[in-house]
């Protein structure tokens, strides 16, 4: 029996052998052709540490093809030539950025199975998609022995933000290990860039969750960044107050010279325009004219890119034509050292309108809003009430068939995105953006399978996608009529109850489980206390027959039994305990008090789910008044213009 050695390089002769369905890998080794190439050694040890967390197998690792054996080959398409190994002729390298191709070939009498990069970077991507082909379960590995694919990606950025800073619900915990791991996920499907925020934003200055200094972290999440081939933005907000005073200037370029001088890797630099910062288009751009040649000192390719966030912005006087002013000075100045605007957030106009207004020679990037659900750029579309209130603005918000849709309206008009984060809520919508940055003839539902059965698994994966999209569904027109929701909440508990210890361990289960009993929580409870509310309103009609302040007890202590009598308190009690288990795998703060989030609309929503869903607050606040009044008659007049339909 030979054993198997996986390479990580872009080989592929078609092979004359036939050996069945599925190739067993349980015995593989990882051979890394140039372990030189720190890309590849991250590609390797990406392979081996996820294959061993899903199946208990340990793959060896080498940097030589041992002879008569059975392989599976490791590095780019030259470290391969090199090597005599070419792409096949049905599956051809693209020539292009981040590129791939794996197929099954031969080498000798041995198999070979092949991973291979069109460059460095696309080496990990290589890695990452055979992890999603592979079959992987408790002790077995295997591979369909006719895998021959060759594949590129049709949107050349791919980033999120991942901001280390207090704002996040989760990201401020995170150790530098988590953020490697959270990396390595993302590029799996994908991703290619990332976006920093620098100690300095709108965010406290501190937060008791942070395990290193925000400084320190920055720099090594750059550092990591590079290692994995990963593009380095930096978000940077011009907070200050008055940038025409040329000491503000020398203040703001020394602090940005600071930052610069200290990351290992800058790839640009994406100043918003607003949200936070309120400066004049002229003056901003005079600033960011002068960043520039700071930042090509240390970072001698990296780019500036502006937005005109908050120009033009309702509400805001001063800020009127500020948009024009913005777009008519690119027009007239071309300014060279300019490398493309962003269209996030608050930009007053459509993507159509800006690409029309802009010069032809400033590309657009996208910076979409994925991470909240209300009062944002994209709000889901006639959310009820009951979930507004309670889930908020920051909740976990799986939406596949909606940011499809976005992603495909903005496609035409930019070169890219980076999107909006703020925390692991929209840990899904970064995969799916990822996913159709790469293919953009991707389905949602295909998305959320390939989410499913390698975040999850293959045994429940499948199941698991099918909740995504539910969820999505949950949040579909009245809660109070919308019996999609027990029907999620059923499917979560059935996988709930098959699943495995380590499943349950795991955060994005335990996300999907959090999400499906907080909804199908609030539907619950807002069916019960309407019923508690229209319960009272017959109590409050029989006060005249009753007595005023009879009725009005009465009627408060119905209302009450929303607390004293609690409706599904099984399904309360699992949120609780999901929301303990989040903060202890993924650290994500659903809670003030328990877990000192930042605010309670920062995604603190576990603080918020005993909020009342009827008018009973209001009730007996007006019970107070009526009480108060002289006569009887007074108090049974007030009685009956409150309970007036």
């Amino acid at each position: 029996m030979f054993k198997n050695i996986l390479l990580i390089a872009s080989i592929g002769l078609a092979s004359p052998y036939s050996w069945g369905a599925a190739i067993d890998l349980s015995h593989a080794r990882i051979v890394v052709l140039n372990p030189r190439q720190s890309t590849a050694v991250k590609a390797a040890s990406l392979l081996k540490d996820e294959i061993e967390k899903r199946t208990r197998i340990s793959l060896a690792v080498a940097d030589k093809i041992p002879e008569g054996e059975d392989v599976i080959l490791v590095g780019t398409a030259a470290d391969l030539s090199a090597q005599s190994f070419q792409s096949p002729t049905a599956h051809p390298m693209p020539e292009k950025p981040d590129a791939y191709a794996i197929w099954v070939g031969a080498h000798g009498k041995a198999r070979v199975i092949c991973t291979a990069g069109h460059d460095g970077r696309g080496t990990v991507f290589a890695t990452g998609r055979l992890l999603r082909l592979l079959e992987m379960g408790r002790d077995k590995l295997e591979l369909d022995d006719s895998t021959a694919l060759a594949s590129a990606p049709k949107i050349p950025l791919r980033g999120h933000q991942l901001g280390f800073r207090p704002k996040t619900n989760a990201y401020d915990a995170w150790t530098l290990a988590m953020w490697e791991q959270y990396y390595r996920d993302m590029m799996v499907f994908g991703m290619n860039a990332i976006e920093l925020i620098p100690p300095r934003s709108d965010d406290d200055a501190d937060s008791p969750h942070f395990p290193t200094p925000p400084m320190e972290m920055m720099i090594n999440m750059s550092r990591l960044a590079d290692e994995y081939g990963l593009d380095v933005w930096i978000w940077y907000p011009s907070m200050d107050k008055d940038y025409s005073d040329p000491k503000t200037v020398e203040l703001a370029l020394k602090e940005r010279e600071e930052v610069f001088e200290k990351l290992p890797r800058i790839d640009a630099v994406f100043v918003p325009g607003g949200d936070p910062g309120d400066v004049r288009p002229d003056i901003l751009l005079e600033l960011m004219a002068k960043t520039k040649p700071i930042l090509n000192k240390y970072h001698p390719k990296a780019q500036i890119w502006v937005s005109p966030q908050g120009f033009d912005r309702p509400n805001i006087s001063h800020r009127k034509g500020w948009l024009k002013m913005f777009v008519d000075l690119l027009k007239e100045k071309e300014p060279a050292w300019l490398d493309g605007v962003v269209f996030g957030p608050q930009v007053e106009t459509t993507p159509a309108k800006l690409r029309q207004d802009l010069p032809a020679r400033y590309p657009i990037r996208q910076y979409p809003d994925i991470t909240h659900s209300k009062s944002c750029q994209y709000p889901v579309p006639n959310w009820d009430r009951a979930f507004s209130d309670t889930e908020g603005r920051e909740c976990i918000n799986p939406r596949p068939v909606f940011y499809t849709k976005i992603f495909h309206d903005l496609e035409a008009y930019s070169m890219g995105f980076l999107t909006y984060s703020e925390g692991c809520n929209d840990d899904f919508n970064k995969v799916l953006w990822s996913c159709l940055g790469w293919d953009p003839s991707m389905k949602a539902e295909d998305i959320t399978q390939e989410y499913g059965r390698y975040f999850i698994g293959q045994k429940n994966g499948k199941e698991f996608a099918r909740g995504l999209l539910e969820l999505e569904q949950d949040w579909v027109g009245k809660l109070a009529t919308n019996t999609t929701v027990d029907q999620t909440l059923l499917l979560f508990q059935n996988l709930e109850k098959r699943a495995t210890p380590q499943e349950k361990l795991n955060w994005r289960f335990q996300e999907g489980l959090y999400r499906a009993y907080y909804d199908g929580y609030i539907r619950a409870r807002l069916i019960y206390e309407t019923h508690l509310e229209n319960e009272a309103i017959e109590v409050l009609k029989s006060a005249e027959r009753n007595g005023s302040i009879a009725s009005m007890e009465h009627a408060q202590k119905i209302l009450e039994k929303s607390r004293t009598e609690r409706v599904a308190p099984e399904l309360r009690a699992r949120v609780f305990e999901l929301a303990e288990a989040l903060f202890q795998s993924i650290r994500m703060q659903l809670s003030v008090p328990r877990y000192q989030a930042i605010a309670v609309h920062r995604g603190a929503n576990l603080d918020d789910i005993d909020k009342p869903l009827n008018h009973s607050l209001n009730l007996k606040n007006r019970f107070d008044e009526i009480r108060g009044l002289d006569s009887e008659s007074e108090r049974i007049g007030a009685i009956n213009q409150l309970i007036q339909p």
